[in-house]
């Protein structure tokens, strides 16, 4: 009986091993998904300030249209940006502070690629961390982030729509 106790609790040792090592792959995947919506806060950080410089200092013709412009986006790279340093805080990491980098262009049409630019990317990271948090089982993140993707990607059509503008070639 003693040994087929001790095989017995060799099979749950090994069991119990099994179960330890899901846990630390599913941590990993959490902590990668956390790195990755950090990585995200920092962009939409760097969204906020670069329509708010865009917003200060875009002059000539184009002043009365696009100060405007760029000051309604900032609501919208604020808001996405609570929603991602809350969630990283639910999600047991801490939000970041820190901004990505951000070009201090003066020229419309620069200012308008840049933003596309990052627009796209964004795009693309927010897909990214869609199929992450799907992996994970997190739907309430997946569905914010397909809405955050669709805010992007409006972002995204209207610099297009702008840059269009043959007066900017």
């Amino acid at each position: 009986m003693h040994f087929m106790f001790k095989k017995e609790a060799q099979g749950n040792c090994t069991y119990v091993s099994k179960i330890y090592s899901g846990v630390n792959e599913m941590e990993q995947k959490i902590q990668e998904l956390i790195d990755g919506l950090n990585e995200d806060l920092a962009h939409e950080y760097a969204a906020s300030i670069m329509y708010t410089y865009n917003a200060a200092v875009v002059e000539g013709l184009y002043y009365q249209i696009l100060k405007p412009f760029f000051q309604g986006e900032i609501a919208d790279e604020q808001g996405h940006a609570l929603y991602l340093a809350e969630k990283i805080k639910t999600l047991g990491g801490t939000p970041t502070t820190t901004p990505a980098e951000v070009k201090q262009l003066t020229d419309v049409k620069d200012m308008l690629e840049e933003a596309k630019r990052n627009e796209e990317a964004t795009i693309e990271r927010y897909e990214k961390r869609k199929q992450q948090a799907e992996e994970l089982g997190f739907t309430e993140l997946v569905v914010k982030l397909d809405d955050m993707i669709a805010d992007e990607t409006s972002h995204m059509e209207e610099m297009k729509r702008l840059l269009a503008d043959p007066r900017l070639q």
